[in-house]
C-alpha cells in the first residue's frame, strides 16, 4: 500500500520523469530527501517518518519559509507543496565554497533579516517556531528577559529534567541564572527577525557566493542571539563581528552575556544531539560571573 506521503509525492510529480531520490538526513523522526528530475530539476521533500501528534514541525517550517520568501525570494527555498505530511522546496544549489570574504557576504545576508523588526517591539511571532522538532512557543511578550529565560533558556533546561537531569551542581547554577537573568542580559533590545536556527549546516554557499539559508524557525528576538550561536560553533569571528557592528550595533556588554545565549544552543544540543554537550554546558557557566 502507498503512504499518504508517497502518494502525494508521485501525484505532484506525476507530469514529470524523477530520475533520482536521495535521502540527505534523517533525524527528529523526519526524513529530507533531494527529487531530481529528468531536465536536473531538483527539490527537495521534508516529511515525518514517525509522525508526531503533539507538534508538527513541517506545518511551521512551512509557514516559516512562506513569511520569509515573500521579504526574500532569493534567500530561502520556496515553497511548491505543503500538506500537513509533506513539505516540497526547491533545491538550492550549494557546494560550500567559501573566499576569504566569505564572513562579510555572510554578514550582509544575515542584517538582511535582523534590520527588520516589528511595530511593537515584542518578542515572539504569531505562530510557534521548531529547532530540530521541538516547539519552541512565540507567544509574544514585552520583555526580552522574560521571553529568552521562559520560552528558551528555561523551556529547553525543564525539558531536559524532565527526561534526563544533568548533574546537580550544574542544574543549581542554571537554576540560580534564571532567577536572576535580568541582571545579565538586556530588558528591552531591538526586537530582530530572527532565523531561529542559524547554524553553519544551515547556511549555505555556492561558488563563493552565499546562495542562501534552510531550516528557519522564525521569531522576533534580540539578535546577539543568533550572533552569539555563530560564535560559539567558530563559524565567525571577530571579522564578522566588526564588520556586522558597523551596520547593527553589537552592545559594549556584549561579551559579559555572550555565554548566557551559548547556554540555551549547547543545552539544545545536550537534549537533541548528544550528552557530551553537558561538558560544553559547564564551561559556558564557568564563563559566567
Amino acid at each position: 500500500m502507498i503512504s499518504l506521503v508517497e502518494n502525494q509525492i508521485q501525484n505532484y510529480f506525476s507530469k514529470k520523469k524523477i530520475i533520482n531520490r536521495e535521502t540527505l538526513s534523517e533525524a527528529f523522526n523526519m526524513r529530507c530527501e533531494k527529487i531530481v528530475l529528468s531536465k536536473n530539476q531538483s527539490y527537495i521533500a521534508k516529511y515525518y517518518i514517525k509522525k508526531n501528534n503533539n507538534f508538527n514541525s513541517i506545518i511551521s517550517e512551512t509557514r516559516s519559509l512562506m513569511y520569509l520568501s515573500e521579504k526574500f525570494p532569493n534567500l530561502f527555498p520556496l515553497v511548491q507543496y505543503c500538506s500537513d505530511e509533506l513539505l516540497i522546496i526547491n533545491y538550492i544549489k550549494n557546494n560550500n565554497i567559501k573566499n576569504h570574504n566569505y564572513q562579510e557576504i555572510l554578514a550582509d545576508g544575515i542584517l538582511k533579516l535582523h534590520k527588520i523588526s516589528n511595530k511593537l517591539n515584542e518578542y515572539g511571532f504569531s505562530f510557534d517556531a521548531q529547532i530540530g522538532g521541538l516547539k519552541q512557543s512565540n507567544i509574544f511578550e514585552k520583555n526580552w528577559v522574560d521571553f529568552f529565560g521562559e520560552k528558551r533558556l528555561g523551556m529547553i533546561f525543564e525539558i531536559i529534567n524532565k527526561n534526563d537531569p544533568m548533574p546537580d551542581i550544574i542544574n543549581k547554577k542554571i537554576e540560580k541564572l534564571l532567577k536572576n537573568l535580568e541582571n545579565f542580559i538586556p530588558k528591552k533590545p531591538k526586537a530582530s527577525l530572527l532565523h531561529g536556527d542559524l547554524w553553519s549546516g544551515n547556511i549555505l554557499f555556492n561558488n563563493n557566493q552565499l546562495a542562501g539559508f534552510i531550516d528557519p524557525g522564525i521569531y522576533f528576538g534580540h539578535n546577539e542571539l543568533e550572533v552569539a550561536y555563530l560564535t560559539w560553533f567558530k563559524y565567525v569571528d571577530k571579522k564578522f563581528l566588526n564588520y556586522y557592528s558597523n551596520i547593527l550595533n553589537i552592545d559594549k556588554h556584549y561579551y559579559k552575556y555572550e555565554p548566557i545565549y551559548q547556554l540555551y544552543f549547547s543545552l539544545l544540543n545536550v537534549h537533541l544531539w548528544s550528552r557530551a554537550y553537558i561538558n560544553d554546558t559547564e564551561l559556558l557557566l564557568n564563563k559566567i560571573s
